[in-house]
Formats: C-alpha cells, sequence, structure tokens
C-alpha cells in the first residue's frame, strides 16, 4: 500500500470509524490505486428523482417556460443617444445638476436605467453634453408601435431597437408623457410580435409575475420571476407631489437596463411597465416597481393617436385616512382620502369641496386611499362629469365634480407631502407670519396660520415631519391665526392625547397627527 493511501486510512482509523461503517465504506466504493497514489474514487449516487414525486415543480417550471417564449419575442433592447439630461447617468455616475435633482428622493432611489456602455464604464464626455443611455421596450402593436419610458428617451438624438431575433431597426419618437413617465417610439416594420394588455386592477399581493428586459444594457432577453409584493404603491417623487403613483410592487429582480422592460402575469399578460428601483446600492435589492397596465394603455393609446396625454385634474391636496388620524374625522374605518388643501378656482373648489372633507367614493366605487384617486381622476378625459362621494364632519353628501385638465403649473389631486412641528412637548417653536417672514419662506398671501421656527431633533414634531419654513394653519381641525393661539391650542390638549395639525410646505397642504411625549411646553 503506498504512503498516500496509509495516511487516509490513519486518519479514518484515527477518528474512529465503526467496523459497520468501514464494512459498508469498502462495499459502496472501488478505490484505484496507481503509483501516484488514489487517482479516483467511484461513489454510488442516488437515482434522479422521477417526475411524479416531483410533478408540481415541473409543471410550474413548464408553466413558466411557456409564457417566457411567448412574452421574450415581443420585448426589445432601446439604446439612446441623447442630448445632456438630468435623468440619464453618464459613465455609470451623476453629475453635480443629476445630484441636485436626486436629493428629494427616497434614499437610493434608482432612476437611472440605462448606463453608457456595458456595465457602466463609458468615459464622461465633452461639451457639447452627448450621452448613450440603454434600456428596453414592449412592442404593443405588430405594425410596430413599442412603449417605454419617458426617462429611456429623454432627449434622444437617435434611438435603435434591438429586436429578439437581432434585427437592430431605428425608431422614431411618438410622443412621451413625464408626469407619468411613459413613452411611446415606432419601427418601420410589421408583423412584429406583440404582447397582450392585462388587467393591472386584479393583481393581488402573492400572486406570480415574470420582468423582462435587458439588465445593464446588453444581456438581453432576460426573464426573472418572483411575486407582487404590493399594488397600489404612493408616488415616491418628492420632486414633484403631482405625478400619480399606483405602482406595483415586486421581487422580480429588476436592473438598471430593465427600465421600460414588460412586467407581466401568469397568463402572460401584460400588466406593467418595469420603471425604477430602490436600492442602497443602485441594483436590484428585492423591491422593483412598475407602473401598472391601467396608466400605461391609456397613456398609450393617447399618445398613439394624438401624440399629447390629457390628464383630468381635481385641485386639491390630500392625504390618506389612517388609524391614527380616522378619530379626528369622526370615520369608523380607516379608508379614504383627506382633502387637505382645495386650489382656487379649481374643479373642486367650484364644485364645493373643503379642507377636512373626506373622499370615501369616486362615481359609487370604494375609494381605498388618495393614490388611488389620484391615478382615477388623472386617467379621466378633461371635461368629464363625476360623482364624488364625501363624509363632512361625519355627515355624508354626494358632490358633482366636472375634471379639469392638468397643465404644467397646476395642482392636480395629490397626496399631501406637508410636516409639522412644534417645541417642549410637541419639540418646536413657531412666530406670527409677519410680511418680513413671508417674503422670507415665499408664503403666498392666501396661507394664514403660524410659521414653525425651529424644530427640536427627536422630538414629536420632528417624527411628524414638521421642518422649519412649515405654516401651521390648524389644529385639531380650528384654524390657527396667531402663535399665542397656537401655543393656548397645544396646551388645551390633554397630556398623552395626539394633535392633528394642518400644515402648508413647498406648496401643499397636509394633515398630520403629533404624537405628544406629555412634557411642558415652551416655546410655541
Amino acid at each position: 500500500m503506498s504512503i498516500e493511501t496509509n495516511k487516509l486510512v490513519g486518519k479514518l482509523g484515527r477518528i474512529g470509524v465503526p467496523a459497520g461503517a468501514a464494512a459498508a465504506l469498502v462495499l459502496a466504493a472501488t478505490i484505484f490505486v496507481h503509483h501516484n497514489g488514489v487517482h479516483a474514487a467511484m461513489i454510488s449516487s442516488p437515482a434522479p428523482m422521477d417526475d411524479n414525486s416531483v410533478s408540481a415543480l415541473v409543471s410550474l417550471d413548464s408553466a413558466v417556460e411557456a409564457v417566457a417564449s411567448r412574452v421574450s419575442p415581443a420585448v426589445v433592447n432601446i439604446q439612446v443617444t441623447s442630448r445632456g439630461s438630468s435623468e440619464h447617468e453618464v459613465g455609470g455616475q451623476q453629475d453635480e445638476s443629476q445630484q441636485g435633482e436626486m436629493q428629494g428622493l427616497p434614499p437610493g432611489f434608482a432612476q437611472f436605467f440605462g448606463p453608457n456602455g456595458p456595465m457602466g464604464r463609458g468615459m464622461r464626455p465633452q461639451q457639447p453634453q452627448i450621452e448613450h443611455g440603454v434600456g428596453s421596450g414592449v412592442i404593443i402593436s405588430p405594425d410596430g408601435y413599442i412603449v417605454t419610458n419617458n426617462h429611456v428617451v429623454d432627449g434622444a438624438m437617435q434611438m435603435r431597437v434591438t429586436l429578439s431575433d437581432r434585427r437592430v431597426l431605428t425608431a422614431k419618437l411618438v410622443g412621451v408623457d413625464k408626469l407619468t413617465d411613459l413613452a411611446v417610439v415606432k419601427v418601420d416594420a410589421h408583423d412584429l410580435p406583440s404582447i397582450a394588455w392585462g388587467d393591472s386592477a386584479k393583481l393581488k399581493p402573492g400572486q406570480t409575475v415574470l420582468a423582462f428586459g435587458s439588465p445593464f444594457g446588453y444581456f438581453q432577453n432576460s426573464v426573472t420571476r418572483g411575486i407582487v409584493s404590493a399594488v397600489n404603491r404612493e408616488n415616491p417623487y418628492k420632486d414633484d407631489a403631482r405625478k400619480p403613483g399606483g405602482y406595483i410592487q415586486t421581487d422580480a429582480a429588476i436592473n438598471p437596463g430593465n427600465s421600460g422592460g414588460a412586467l407581466v402575469n401568469a397568463h402572460g399578460e401584460l400588466v406593467g411597465i418595469n420603471t425604477f428601483i430602490i436600492s442602497n446600492s443602485g441594483s436590484f435589492a428585492g423591491a422593483g416597481f412598475a407602473i401598472p397596465s391601467q396608466i400605461v394603455r391609456s397613456t398609450a393609446e393617447q399618445l398613439i393617436k394624438t401624440g399629447a396625454v390629457h390628464h383630468g385634474y381635481l385641485g386639491i391636496s390630500m392625504n390618506d385616512v389612517t388609524p391614527a388620524n380616522a378619530s379626528f374625522f369622526n370615520l369608523k374605518t380607516a379608508t379614504g382620502a383627506i382633502v387637505a388643501q382645495v386650489t382656487p378656482d379649481s374643479p373642486a373648489s367650484r364644485a364645493g369641496l373643503k379642507n377636512g372633507d373626506v373622499i370615501d367614493t369616486l362615481n359609487g366605487q370604494k375609494i381605498e386611499n388618495g393614490s388611488a384617486l389620484q391615478v382615477a381622476v388623472s386617467e379621466m378625459t378633461p371635461g368629464t362629469s363625476i360623482e364624488l362621494g364625501i363624509l363632512r364632519n361625519g355627515s355624508s353628501q354626494t358632490l358633482s365634480v366636472k375634471i379639469g385638465e392638468f397643465h404644467k403649473d397646476a395642482e392636480v389631486a395629490s397626496e399631501g407631502d406637508g410636516s409639522t412641528p412644534q417645541k417642549g412637548k410637541l419639540g418646536l417653536a413657531v412666530a406670527e407670519l409677519t410680511p418680513d417672514v413671508r417674503q422670507q419662506l415665499h408664503i403666498p398671501s392666501q396661507v394664514n396660520g403660524v410659521a414653525v421656527e425651529s424644530v427640536r431633533p427627536a422630538s414629536p414634531a420632528e417624527d411628524a415631519g414638521l421642518t422649519p419654513g412649515d405654516v401651521i394653519l390648524e389644529v385639531n381641525r380650528k384654524p390657527v391665526a396667531s402663535a399665542d393661539q397656537f401655543v393656548n391650542e397645544a396646551h388645551a390638549v390633554p397630556a398623552g392625547k395626539d394633535l392633528l395639525l394642518l400644515v402648508w410646505s413647498q406648496g401643499n397642504a397636509s394633515y398630520r397627527v403629533v404624537h405628544t411625549d406629555g412634557g411642558n411646553q415652551n416655546g410655541e
């Protein structure tokens, strides 16, 4: 026996292999020994499991393969040469103007799909700034109409579309809608594979979905599988609260370059357009988001028909009803949308909507939250008459509203993003709205209340989101006209009781619940 083999046996002996086990080893394996020692060992292995034993997994694989083979031909890669744009990534890094644009977005908000060149290794261009971006798109008609994201094609001077059969075609822009971040482009071709529309309103958390696209720009025809993590996610764009939400959240992997790709259900129907991820690293971290087909189809059809999109407009800011604020509005359930601000001379103001009204139905259909109402109104044709069911001080009413048209400088129905602070038990100091304060803070003359002067870190006010420069309009549904009145109203709230503040912040008003700490107030 060679030295090498002796060592092996010696090691086995030292760990105390039972005799029965040693016999089993001899029977189970044949050891081939050459002059160089142990050369190989043939160990018996269990037979693979038959199809009947894993029938559920085999069926799942077959179903996913069938969907993938049906959908993949309708998903394309889009390469864009564009003028400098704050929404494109250059050389894998954002320039200073981009960083400024991103500061108001959630941490890790990664709406920069389309690095410059493979894996984002491109060089920063010289002036005039030219960028090369990549993204994905979905063929929605056999004659060459393709839907994608606006941020994929923004500023495009040239667009080249690579089909699943590797043909490369030049595309022309049909139209864009920046409010929903959607765009339609067209290639000159016929009899292309297209995808059927699905109904995103029927999606449920836990439902299987597949995401298609070209991650990092050149892994074309990629597919990932996951579930619907959540539906009707609110608008995360802090740069413009007027943009509608309603996003589909999914754990199907979405990475840079997937933007504009397809999210499909188990039937291979288009239920969403992949649009952004939230991630600390800039790559997939388990939270991808898609624009629901309810919005995509309406927008794409309008762009194809007229080249533009006309969005409905109410003229309100609003909050969701929550368990924390429901009691302040005499509500038994935490559903609906609270009107926090009504724009003067808007459809909402002409219909008689007021601050504090709670919208709970639209044309007889239950409204779960502000995002659902916002999406529904945004997709309506201007001039449409609707019926809003509201609760005003606990009493039910129905108001008829004629939907207006959204313009860039108008306020649309949106979730409020206001803040609310105090010192002492609330943790903030307030000041009178003098002409000088109004001028410094750019507060319109029609906004009346008290200005937030400072906010104590880690206070109830800071927890509620209040920041210096906000204006407190009401305390517990009562308007406040002076700092003294505000202090009196705040002091009148029993220890341990929450406060409901109506706060004006950066052009929008919103209701905020402040959970008091029971301490003494000073500085209000």
